[in-house]
């Protein structure tokens, strides 16, 4: 029996990036040369608010945060759940602090794509540049969708969309820090929920 192209435990991420694009398997290889795997623990922060974001992470057991304090409070910004991605994507590209960090929820599996050598493997493989080019685009949409959810959505209805897309969310995380994330006060996330109850 042939041996696997790579570690079996991306198989989750390979099947991830083959909803973007179909790589050839030297790009899969070549890109799993570059993945680092991380055991954290609940509670590691990936990033901290003013310093540059120099990884992609892919989750692939836990979840994360993105979050922001204002009027010494935490907003959370963003959630990243398994099979997906986390990072500061603006960070990322342009090289600059963010006022954003990035924490672990629970203890998490993650692989880490550093900047510079993804960067390398753009300059000579043009099928992950592709990757790249499309996991950002698809990163800008979700970010414009989110904008339009919490300027147009009304609190119920921001409150189903993230039960449909992420349905274990409300066991995982705390409620205020979901309530944050709707853009909505704790006492109105308890009412929405009071009436699914009913």
């Amino acid at each position: 029996m042939q041996a696997p192209l790579y570690d079996p435990s991306l198989n989750d991420f390979f099947d991830v990036i083959k909803s973007f694009i179909t790589l050839s398997a030297d790009s899969k290889l070549a890109m799993a040369a570059i993945l680092d795997r991380k055991e954290l623990p609940k509670g590691y922060q990936l990033v901290s608010a003013g310093t540059v974001c120099r990884h992609v992470y892919f989750i692939e057991k836990g979840l994360t945060r993105t979050f922001y304090s204002k009027d010494g409070k935490d907003v959370t910004d963003w959630i990243s759940v398994e099979k997906t991605f986390a990072t500061s994507i603006v960070s990322f590209i342009t090289g600059l602090p963010d006022i954003r960090s990035i924490e672990l929820l629970e203890p998490s599996v993650l692989w880490a794509i550093g900047h510079d050598d993804l960067q390398q493997l753009y300059d000579t493989n043009h099928e992950i540049e592709r990757f790249g080019r499309l996991l950002v685009s698809y990163g800008l949409v979700q970010m414009q969708q989110r904008f339009d959810d919490l300027h147009f959505a009304t609190a119920r209805e921001r409150y189903q969309k993230l039960l449909e897309q992420y349905p274990t969310i409300i066991q995982r995380v705390p409620l205020g820090m979901v309530a944050s994330y709707l853009g909505i006060t704790p006492e109105t996330l308890s009412r929405i929920r009071a009436g699914y109850s009913n």
